[in-house]
């Protein structure tokens, strides 16, 4: 797998013409959006202004109005979007994965199905509506792995019969192949208790999250503070959770901004990096020629890809039964 130097390099010079030809478009877009966006604001202000007078505020009808508003922006921006978020990929990123492994496919439509994000038994809650695109498959050293950007969401219903939609997951989810067969299930989530309550009460309330297995304390200081690690067989966990994979996750979690969700389930390691968005879209309002956005876009695929190599799932740890 290439360094991250020179995965830098290939976008650079390798990628240029097409970074270059991008770039302009992204700024006539950029010029439009920006024109069209303070004309809409304009318009939406002399409108709220009526409806303030004609309704109130808070009247049921200003409420539509700002929602249609809203809406109307959204299919503009998306309208606007899409030929350049197409070809961004075609040009940009479907090259940068087959430099970092040729064994990749990648297909920007697709995504890794709902079956294997439920489980990963990761998020114990029912899906109403679950999105996904910028999928990856293939293998790394003869490692089995597949990913791509999730959205999963559930819906509720307030008091009023309004249906509110909540994110359950929105980011990049990841599946790979473990070389080891285990029967158990193991699921390490980020420790925000702790984090936010203290060792003790932080303890005891995920002792008392009765949707997960017990609580198995670990013998790695560093590791505790990050991750809550739940599963059904203790003295399993800890032979997977050796103190070189904990160091490697804890290694990985410092790499990464986003919250780091894993469970090894079914013979199999979930990952899930906790983004809040789409990873792979382009930004419309930052350069392609930016240095931090292109590392960006660099560092998620090296980082997701080269999961494998962090975690040292290509090493045979343990043989298969």
């Amino acid at each position: 797998m290439k360094t991250l130097s020179e995965l830098t390099d290939y976008y650079y010079k390798e990628l240029y013409p097409s970074i270059d030809e991008l770039e302009k478009t992204r700024q006539e877009i950029a010029s439009r959006l920006k024109l069209y966006g303070g004309m809409g604001l304009a318009l939406f202000g002399l409108v709220a202004i009526w409806c303030t007078k004609t309704f109130g505020l808070l009247h049921p009808m200003s409420i539509a109005i700002a929602i249609g508003f809203i809406a109307v922006g959204t299919i503009i921006y998306r309208s606007m979007t899409q030929n350049y978020a197409k070809d961004f990929k075609e040009k940009v990123i479907t090259p940068l994965i087959n430099a970092i492994d040729s064994n990749l496919l990648y297909n920007p439509d697709l995504m890794i199905s709902q079956t294997l994000f439920e489980r990963s038994q990761l998020f114990n809650h029912s899906i109403d509506r679950y999105r996904g695109n910028d999928y990856v498959k293939g293998s790394i050293d003869g490692v089995p792995i597949e990913f791509s950007d999730v959205h999963a969401e559930y819906q509720t219903r307030d008091s009023k019969g309004r249906t509110q939609w909540h994110t359950l997951f929105r980011g990049l989810f990841l599946v790979a192949e473990f070389n080891k067969h285990f029967k158990s299930r193991t699921v390490l989530l980020p420790d925000l208790a702790e984090k936010t309550f203290g060792n003790l009460i932080g303890g005891w309330l995920q002792s008392l999250n009765i949707s997960r297995d017990k609580v198995i304390q670990l013998d790695d200081p560093e590791f505790e503070k990050k991750f809550v690690v739940y599963g059904n067989d203790p003295i399993e966990a800890r032979y997977i959770l050796s103190h070189s994979m904990m160091n490697r996750i804890v290694e990985f979690q410092k790499k990464i901004s986003y919250p780091l969700f894993i469970s090894f389930v079914y013979n199999h390691i979930h990952v899930g990096i906790g983004a809040g968005k789409d990873l792979f879209e382009p930004a419309v309002f930052t350069s392609l020629l930016d240095y931090k956005q292109a590392m960006e876009y660099i560092n998620t695929l090296r980082y997701t890809i080269g999961l494998v190599e962090e975690l040292k799932l290509n090493e045979k740890l343990w043989s298969k039964e």
